[in-house]
């Protein structure tokens, strides 16, 4: 893929460009040595049995605008990028004016953060302005995979229970939300044993949680789910710290029942959630995980 972006693509936009410009300028000279006939002004073509096309030189008033754009054309690809990896005399580019901008943005909205951060998540859940500034935030940056409404969706995390993968304090969900997740779970179908334990863990697992299971592949299962309990614990409860799923609740993030727990300990998952550092600042990534604490922290609050 590096060979397909080398210096020659530039070069071939650089001398593409360049070279519609000449035959711009060719084509005005020639338009411009058409005469008009004085006896015959035809081009010979003849349709319907008297219908002639004329041979009538171009405007000069069309004449005029068009040398104008090309010297415009000209102008511009001397200030400003357009022949390939020139970057032009002005020094501008898309890049740079995005910058600036977002540093403006960020300095004129430095006040109204800066009463934020000191805050607990308490207080910026009770807050108003606060809440509609990460409700903005969470609609730009996470709802298009955790959903417009935060409840997620396969795969995606529901934001308004209180199951929390990584921990629901708020510092920790800044931390999630600045470095991202890699919630991954290994392939454990050989370290459980033949394709019957498999599925007799899978209903052990679905027994942890009261799901509809089979009594008797849970007990046969109980023994082979030791290989499981390093990240999920003995008693099947999870473990924050390395991201490992509660199986005693009914929250299936993955899919539920007995196939879809088969297919997650013969596959495995990687799940990633990206890191928000190099898109937010930190004060507005305050802001966005008070807002998040409060999505499942409503009715709590509310009864305090």
């Amino acid at each position: 893929m590096s060979d397909f972006f080398s210096s020659g693509w530039s070069l071939f936009v650089a001398a593409s460009t360049i070279l519609g410009l000449l035959l711009c300028l060719v084509l005005l000279i020639i338009a411009s040595r058409r005469k008009v006939m004085a006896n015959d002004n035809t081009t010979g073509h003849v349709w319907d049995e008297d219908l002639r096309e004329l041979n009538n030189p171009l405007p000069r008033w069309w004449m005029g605008l068009f040398v104008l754009t090309v010297v415009f054309a000209g102008i511009y690809l001397g200030l400003y990028p357009g022949l390939g990896s020139v970057a032009g005399s002005l020094g501008w580019s898309s890049v740079g004016q995005h910058k600036a901008e977002m540093d403006q943005a960020r300095t004129a909205m430095a006040p109204i953060y800066a009463k934020f951060s000191a805050m607990s998540a308490e207080q910026l859940h009770q807050d108003p302005q606060a809440m509609a500034i990460g409700e903005r935030l969470f609609a730009n940056n996470c709802a298009a995979c955790h959903g417009s409404d935060a409840k997620g969706s396969k795969g995606f995390p529901n934001l308004t229970d209180q199951d929390w993968l990584w921990g629901g304090k708020l510092e920790t969900i800044a931390e999630t939300i600045t470095k991202g997740r890699n919630g991954m779970m290994p392939p454990m179908a050989a370290a459980v044993g033949g394709p019957d334990d498999v599925r007799n863990v899978a209903n052990y697992v679905l027994s942890l949680s009261g799901s509809p299971h089979n009594s008797v592949a849970a007990q046969l299962g109980k023994a082979k789910f030791a290989a499981c309990a390093a990240c999920h614990g003995m008693d099947g409860k999870g473990n924050q710290a390395l991201g490992a799923p509660n199986l005693s609740d009914k929250v299936w993030l993955h899919g539920w029942g007995e196939d879809a727990v088969i297919a997650m300990i013969g596959q495995g998952k990687n799940n990633v959630m990206p890191a928000h550092d190099t898109r937010l600042s930190a004060e507005q990534i305050h802001v966005l995980a008070g807002y998040v604490w409060g999505l499942s922290q409503s009715s709590t609050v509310a009864a305090k």
